[in-house]
């Protein structure tokens, strides 16, 4: 009896054994393993600070991105490593490879393109206007000479920058509201999905949007490599590609944002 519990422990530690060297040969084969920053992790930079993109939830990182991230590190055969910085950090850090892609609701600016590259697209952003309940702006194109809310580098940015709006830099989505509700601020352009993740579970009285759909076209979302990882870039895409065609990132889009966003 004793024989065969040896012989049985025997054969689980050699199966056990087995499968974690074919995964960690599976890792180390991988195309895009010469480019990234850790061996067997694809290393995303995000805010964790952006619901309903990444935040926590009772202490744990969540969100649309989060999930997503997670799934297509699985498919390339990687471990999705996480790692909150802050907006204004989060692009120079891809720049000095702290990260090997950046999930954060990019959207393609002509700056970014000339440094980075991008994904295939993911989902399609919307922008509305956030303003005072006392404002007497109802459209985009009353905010020049305004001051309006936009993290620095943002698709948000070049927006009010094109409608001859006063920038007041804030990439902080929460504090960049509460400037509009306080007053010190005529309003803040931000992403639609953010909007309603935000008016979920805070007191927005004092508030209203202004919707800019018609005004602005839907920007694709994706995610930001360094020019020199195409290898990672391509593998990425490959694995995009897979969990958009069995449903995972249509079915992330209703879970977080309540509607079909990858359209």
């Amino acid at each position: 009896m004793k024989f065969w519990k040896k012989t049985l422990i025997a054969i689980a530690a050699i199966t056990m054994g087995t499968s974690a060297s074919i995964s960690s040969i599976h890792a180390a084969t991988s195309p895009a393993s010469s480019e990234l920053k850790n061996q067997g992790e694809l290393t995303i930079g995000l805010e964790g600070t952006y619901a309903p993109f990444s935040y926590r939830e009772n202490g744990k990182l969540t969100g649309f991105e989060v999930e997503l991230g997670k799934a297509i590190a699985k498919k390339m055969g990687l471990k999705a490593k996480f790692v909150p910085t802050k907006w204004d950090s989060l692009i120079a850090g891809l720049g000095s490879g702290k990260f090997d892609v950046v999930m954060n609701d990019i959207t393609k600016t002509p700056a970014r393109a000339k440094q980075y590259n991008y994904s295939n697209p993911y989902m399609k952003s919307r922008s509305v206007l956030i303003v005072n309940t006392k404002s007497n702006i109802s459209s985009i194109k009353q905010i020049k000479g305004k001051k309006i809310v936009a993290g620095t580098g943002t698709n948000n940015e070049l927006i009010a920058k094109k409608h001859g709006a006063k920038i007041v830099p804030n990439g902080d989505f929460t504090s960049a509201v509460n400037m509009v509700k306080q007053g010190r601020v005529d309003g803040e352009i931000n992403s639609s999905a953010a909007w309603y993740s935000y008016k979920k579970k805070n007191n927005t009285k004092g508030l209203k949007i202004i919707d800019l759909s018609k005004e602005i076209k839907a920007d694709p979302i994706s995610g930001l490599f360094n020019k020199k990882d195409t290898k990672i870039q391509a593998e990425y895409n490959k694995a995009l590609k897979q969990v958009q065609k069995d449903g995972t990132v249509k079915k992330l889009s209703q879970k977080y944002f309540g509607t079909d966003m990858t359209k």
